[in-house]
């Protein structure tokens, strides 16, 4: 295909602009998230390889009674198992890959999580569209070739696409090219005979069936998974880049959740309704971290309202994060989902809360109530603070006593020291969460300065056990919210798989008294009404109800009604040929149980219908002209001291819009 083909003198490590790689997508940038996901193709491999013995062994045991064959197979099938562990074992270290997704600019943030794309087989949609075409449009399918191979192409360049809006226009283009196929090609009541198969981004299963919203799906989970990588790659020490990574967060969020409305059966577990709404609470969490990164970024006023109200940020970021932990360490998603992914959550849901307990002991200790500060404010404030106060005391009386405060802030300090002791511990939990240095740094100076805040306000002559102190009341300014993308109008439902049409019936129109005999209507395409049944059409065969698709040598299925008056009203008395065909009733004719290639094949998944062969691949020319899938478009194209977050140096404290792809008409669910 054109987009496997390397021109003489292209650079494998730049991208290509023009020519043989379509735009968003170089299949040979070697960058280390294309090193990834070759090494995910390969491993998905290798399980369906285990996978097929695995089934083969166990229909063996079924069908031997034979105790010596059968310790064999029990001993292979130990064998097998045991790989397949260690090959999920890889495919978890490869979700887990996190550093190599961040901005590479990136020094002092705590890493995000990122999800990969879907893997998939090659399609050949060739030989069924021309039979397709061929038995229902009565059209000859080969002189479509061109526009079978620019689909094919376009397919071919989604699994590659590059990290950035370009790429998600391309994988956008690709799905609303699949609502057109859908509509004029996968009729409900039979197979067309194209299998579409996509492993599971966490497990590697294979899934293959027939169904186009499999395809659809694993589409928009990989249009979800680009923008979570876009949001990862961004710059977050600078406002443009963190409005860059919250806007692809919630687009990212906003995807899953279209897909987990739209298509509510899928067969992939990556796409099953419990682990979409983990990976949309996921991607939620990672907008609502960067929006406090973006609150941060120009330093935290030591002062005692603004330190308030950081604390409170912070805690919402714990808070989101601490439901995702909980959805992830539910069965069955704790066993899909990689432990780093688990840990990480937990891990933050520690550290931002003990952020916000550094920063409540800080307004407390540090800024005592004068004269010259306004009482009502702070009471309000600190009232605000708590569901119930320590110890049952009122805010003004806390912030009157001296001492009160002191100890009610040595209990936050004593939290906060909690909290970023467990996250380290978390931290040495996990074998992949230790290979990112950068991370142990910021929990270190987390630690080391609410400790260094202790030791400044620990007197040796206290003996006093310290209070728990209360948790704070979660509260932010900016919420993240999903941006759902809006969807457009499917493509237009006359010449669709759904309709049963007649052949194409040529017709000799000749005037009658200057009149043709018959008025049209509809807006593309035409259809014929108030058919005089004397006139000398009516007596060639056409009916009243039938749609003209050609006036002469002029294809005109996709002209409204003034577009096609204009071609006829040239007619002389000579007359023209024009063409129509008639819609049938698909409840009293029976559809073919054949095509003229494909016939009787199966419904369900088959394990042998995955040992295609891979590398049967042809090279093609990408053809220019537009292609047929787009019928039915319209040509118009649419200032005091400063606190900050610990970082790894112990120092003190493009928006693009989401593109709107196109759905089908019938998106109920998936099967």
């Amino acid at each position: 295909m054109t987009d496997t083909l390397m021109p003489n003198g292209c650079k494998t490590n730049g991208p290509v602009e023009s020519g043989y790689f379509k735009k968003g997508c170089n299949p040979f940038a070697q960058t280390g998230r294309s090193k990834l996901q070759n090494k995910r193709a390969l491993l998905n491999q290798q399980i369906i390889k285990q996978m097929r013995i695995r089934a083969g062994a166990e229909n063996l045991l079924k069908a031997t009674s034979n105790n010596k064959v059968r310790e064999q197979v029990m001993l292979e099938l130990s064998y097998v198992n045991s790989d397949l562990q260690l090959l999920t074992e890889q495919l978890e270290g490869l979700n887990s890959s996190v550093e190599v997704y961040q901005d590479v600019q990136e020094t002092s943030s705590i890493p995000l999580i990122p999800l990969g794309l879907k893997e998939t087989k090659d399609v050949d949609f060739s030989v069924a569209l021309k039979d397709y075409i061929l038995e229902h449009y009565s059209e000859d399918g080969s002189n479509f070739q061109d526009e079978i191979d620019d689909l094919m192409d376009l397919r071919q360049a989604c699994r590659t696409p590059s990290r950035n809006p370009s790429g998600i226009d391309l994988l956008a283009n690709y799905f609303s090219q699949l609502s057109f196929l859908e509509s004029r090609f996968f009729s409900p009541t039979r197979q067309l005979g194209i299998f579409f198969t996509w492993y599971d981004s966490f497990t590697g299963v294979p899934v293959c069936q027939q169904n186009i919203s499999l395809e659809k799906a694993s589409m928009l989970f990989n249009m979800a998974a680009l923008y979570s990588q876009i949001g990862t790659r961004a710059n977050r020490q600078t406002q443009a880049g963190l409005e860059d990574a919250i806007a692809a967060f919630q687009k990212s969020a906003g995807v899953l959740h279209y897909l987990k409305e739209t298509f509510t059966h899928t067969p992939s577990y990556d796409m099953s309704p419990a682990m979409l709404s983990m990976l949309i609470r996921l991607m939620l969490a990672q907008a609502q971290e960067c929006l406090f990164e973006q609150i941060t970024l120009p330093g935290i006023r030591n002062e005692f309202f603004s330190l308030l109200r950081i604390a409170q940020e912070a805690v919402k970021v714990g808070e989101t994060y601490s439901e995702v932990h909980q959805s992830m360490i539910q069965t069955p998603i704790k066993n899909n989902v990689p432990f780093f992914w688990t840990t990480m959550s937990e891990l933050k849901t520690n550290h931002y809360n003990s952020l916000a307990h550094y920063f409540v002991s800080t307004a407390l200790l540090d800024h005592q109530l004068t004269p010259s500060d306004d009482e009502d404010k702070q009471e309000k404030a600190l009232s605000q603070l708590y569901d119930t106060m320590p110890e049952g005391r009122s805010p003004l009386d806390i912030l009157k006593d001296k001492e009160e405060r002191r100890r009610i802030g040595k209990a936050h300090l004593q939290r906060s020291l909690m909290g970023h002791e467990e996250a380290i511990r978390t931290h040495s939990r996990c074998r992949h969460l230790q290979k990112l240095d950068i991370l142990n740094d910021i929990l270190q100076a987390g630690l080391k300065r609410s400790l260094t805040k202790f030791e400044q306000n620990d007197k040796e002559e206290e003996f006093t056990d310290y209070m728990l102190a209360p948790d704070i009341i979660s509260k932010t300014e900016k919420k993240a919210e999903m941006e759902i993308p809006a969807a457009t109008k499917g493509p237009l439902s006359v010449f669709s798989a759904k309709q049963r049409w007649s052949a194409p019936r040529t017709i000799r129109l000749r005037l009658q008294d200057r009149d043709l005999g018959f008025t049209l209507k509809g807006d593309a395409p035409v259809q014929i009404q108030s058919l005089d049944p004397l006139c000398p059409a009516a007596a060639e065969g056409l009916k009243e109800g039938d749609y003209l698709v050609a006036v002469g040598d002029t294809e005109c299925k996709w002209l409204g009604v003034s577009d096609v008056m204009k071609l006829l009203k040239d007619v002389d008395e000579e007359g023209v040929n024009i063409r129509v065909v008639s819609m049938l009733d698909s409840s009293s004719q029976p559809m073919p149980t054949k095509s003229a290639t494909y016939g009787g094949l199966p419904k369900t998944y088959s394990m042998i219908c995955l040992a295609h062969d891979e590398d049967d691949k042809k090279s093609r020319k990408v053809a220019k002209k537009p292609s047929f899938l787009s019928w039915g478009l319209k040509n118009k194209q649419k200032s005091g001291s400063t606190l900050s977050l610990p970082n790894a140096d112990y120092n003190g404290l493009g928006n693009r819009p989401c593109p709107t792809y196109r759905n089908s008409y019938n998106e109920s669910a998936l099967y």
